[in-house]
């Protein structure tokens, strides 16, 4: 089973690198959770770095940003001080937060069938609703996309 828009996102409670702890089912402010299959790819820090960029503006919206990937806490520790990242990032090394989303797929390269990330950012309210889902996500733009939803949801 996998969560997708105008459902209830998942009972789990998170422990992001700066020391929060988010309830997903009731997070208290709204959320964006994006995931990303590896810490320090180029993918992935271009993606990290875009939301940076753009923390303040997530923040005047009222809406908290955090990073999934299944790298352990270590390694995002070194990722966020290599690129001074602004957005808190949670270790999903036992799978649970990528099950319960269904990011954690099948994926294929040069033929070869392997489990992996699938890029994918969640929209949450303040009451654990799935707002707004964006699945196969391609990094150039995406943060300001997700940015201008986060700012309608803040006006709504």
């Amino acid at each position: 089973m996998t969560i997708g828009e105008g459902e209830k996102a998942a009972a789990i409670t998170l422990t992001a690198s700066d020391g929060t702890t988010i309830d997903l089912a009731a997070p208290r402010q709204p959320l964006v959770v994006y995931f990303y299959p590896k810490d320090d790819t180029s993918g992935c820090t271009r993606e990290a770095q875009d939301f940076t960029a753009l923390a303040d503006d997530f923040q005047k919206a009222g809406v908290k940003v955090v990073g999934v990937s299944r790298d352990p806490m270590k390694s995002h520790e070194k990722f966020i001080g290599k690129y001074a990242l602004a957005v808190p990032l949670v270790s999903d090394e036992d799978g649970r937060i990528s099950e319960a989303f269904g990011t954690w797929v099948q994926k294929s390269m040069y033929g070869r069938k392997y489990m992996g990330m699938e890029r994918a950012t969640y929209l949450i309210s303040a009451d654990g609703c799935v707002l707004r889902e964006w699945r196969k996500v391609k990094v150039p733009g995406h943060a300001e996309e997700v940015l201008k939803a986060a700012r309608e949801l803040a006006t709504a």
